[in-house]
């Protein structure tokens, strides 16, 4: 299996760092709106949640790209954006479940692992992300994970 984000929210401070990091490896300037993590803030629970691609195994945004612009790289596993490709007629955002696929300034985003050296992970002192195999988070665990993500995006959104 191929590694994979794991995101511990209970370690997150909201400090943003990794949205900076992102956006500056990705589109070289600090501007976390461009970043492909997010960092989703509940200030009455106290509650960090940083939301990424969960690279997902069935790929909802891969099936309902009309240009074939999103792919699996088969090195890092991540579902990975071909810009030449990209019509920006936003079905990847909309067919993400988690809704972490934006499109913004005439450019969908998303996250591919930076290659596998997610930058994210890097600049993340609390150690709230971490870059490890697969194998070391097992499938319900992933799945629970995402289940909670979905529900505060839904909360979010109502």
């Amino acid at each position: 299996m191929t590694n994979i984000l794991v995101i511990d929210p209970e370690k997150c401070t909201s400090c943003r760092l990794c949205e900076l990091a992102c956006s500056q490896r990705n589109d070289g300037t600090f501007r976390p709106t461009w970043s492909r993590i997010d960092v989703t803030i509940k200030v009455d629970e106290a509650f960090y949640f940083p939301r990424v691609c969960f690279q997902c195994e069935d790929s909802p945004c891969v099936d309902v790209c009309p240009t074939s612009a999103l792919y699996r790289d088969e090195k890092t596993g991540a579902v990975v954006l071909e810009q030449s490709l990209c019509n920006e007629c936003r079905m990847c955002e909309v067919g993400c479940p988690y809704g972490v696929i934006q499109c913004r300034d005439g450019k969908a985003r998303k996250c591919e692992l930076c290659g596998g050296d997610p930058e994210c992970v890097r600049f993340c002192s609390p150690g709230a992300l971490r870059y490890e195999s697969g194998d070391t988070w097992p499938q319900a665990a992933r799945q629970a994970y995402a289940d909670r993500l979905q529900a505060l995006a839904k909360e979010a959104q109502a």
